[in-house]
């Protein structure tokens, strides 16, 4: 057996704020001007879509020069998708190159661009509204805008 402790109503929790009204909204802007202001992109031009269109990623090119630097900010960006799912597929795509081989300069270009994707949607998470009924209700906006 173990005890439990009643902290009050859920705020802020591992990186998520939550805020109640007319529902509950999850979100990770703190977390996202954090990254902004960590890689120094506070002061960039956002990107409208997280990864170009089209683009191939391929394990030749010149390694970039600190891999680990690569690895942190892929380890921070998979736990942004907590509440920008939007963005899971091309973190999945950028997180391939830490363990098949040492990431290239065009992978941390593709990283970057994904950190400023981000600043255009800071505010930006998920909604849990009540709709007073028992079925799931779901939308997806698949072309990301």
């Amino acid at each position: 057996m173990f005890q439990t402790k009643d902290f009050g109503i859920l705020w802020y929790f591992l990186g998520v704020e939550v805020m109640y009204s007319k529902g509950i909204f999850f979100s990770q802007r703190k977390y996202v001007l954090d990254l902004l202001s960590e890689t120094g992109m506070m002061g960039s031009k956002p990107c409208e879509t997280p990864m170009k269109p089209g683009v191939k990623l391929t394990v030749n090119g010149a390694p970039f020069s600190d891999p680990q630097k690569y690895v942190r900010l892929v380890e921070k960006l998979n736990c942004l998708t907590v509440t920008r799912p939007n963005i899971a597929f091309p973190v999945s795509v950028v997180s391939q190159f830490i363990f098949m081989s040492s990431p290239n300069n065009a992978h941390w270009e593709a990283l970057i661009r994904i950190v400023k994707y981000q600043k255009k949607a800071s505010g930006k998470g998920i909604v849990y509204q009540d709709h007073e009924h028992m079925q799931v209700e779901a939308f997806s906006d698949s072309d990301w805008t």
